[in-house]
């Protein structure tokens, strides 16, 4: 069966590189299109209709991040397979989010791992890359002792981060909750003990940036 790629790429000699690789070694591989843009993407996808879409992350006109979500939601049948070199936590954390169906490294592998990564996708088996793995796996560690060090955390302890996180005093605090200021001062102590830290700042700053708290007023 032969397998359309869409092949979404700004650089010129990369798109030139993987399509004559794959298709010489790979005859049923077929690449069907190429875009330098999202934008040009989505004009050729009206046109064209793809198995998979190999996608790079950065693009001039938006992020691979942005045209992963819009693919997931305008053409759910088409598998995405990104390939980059902006390997960082954040980026594939929220390619992973996306659900996206492979994710390698321009930085390791060639037309072999390219091609196995492709055909894996197509029969419906996720591939990433062995570094991508490696972060996904940092992602998860990192997920995990989050979720355990915040189960720890007593309905009053949270409290506090919250009123921490509006800028309260200690004396505010306690008299917003009823207790005394040297029982909020105990709380905020318990607190940085189980986060390991030693500062009302990096605990507004960890509860923050791990959803312990919302970030509007």
């Amino acid at each position: 069966m032969m397998i359309k790629i869409i092949l979404v790429d700004d650089h010129e000699l990369f798109r030139l590189g993987v399509k004559g690789a794959v298709q010489s070694r790979h005859p049923d591989l077929s690449i069907v299109g190429e875009a330098d843009t999202g934008a040009a993407l989505f004009e050729l996808l009206q046109r064209v209709t793809p198995d998979l879409v190999l996608l790079d992350i950065l693009l001039p006109d938006m992020s691979g991040i942005e045209i992963a979500r819009r693919l997931k939601s305008e053409y759910p049948q088409i598998k995405i397979l990104a390939i980059s070199a902006e390997n960082t936590n954040a980026v594939v954390e929220a390619m992973l989010d996306i659900g996206i169906d492979g994710f390698i490294s321009k930085r390791r592998g060639g037309v072999d791992m390219l091609t196995q990564a492709i055909r894996s996708v197509m029969e419906g088996f996720p591939y990433f890359g062995s570094d991508i793995s490696d972060i996904m796996f940092r992602i998860y560690t990192h997920k995990k002792r989050t979720a355990e060090v915040t189960s720890e955390f007593t309905e009053q302890e949270r409290r506090v981060i919250e009123c921490c996180r509006n800028g309260l005093s200690a004396k505010l605090i306690a008299d917003r909750l009823g207790i005394a200021t040297r029982t909020v001062e105990n709380h905020k102590n318990n607190i940085f003990r189980k986060l390991g830290i030693n500062s009302t700042l990096e605990m507004v700053h960890y509860a923050v940036k791990n959803g312990m708290i919302r970030t509007d007023n």
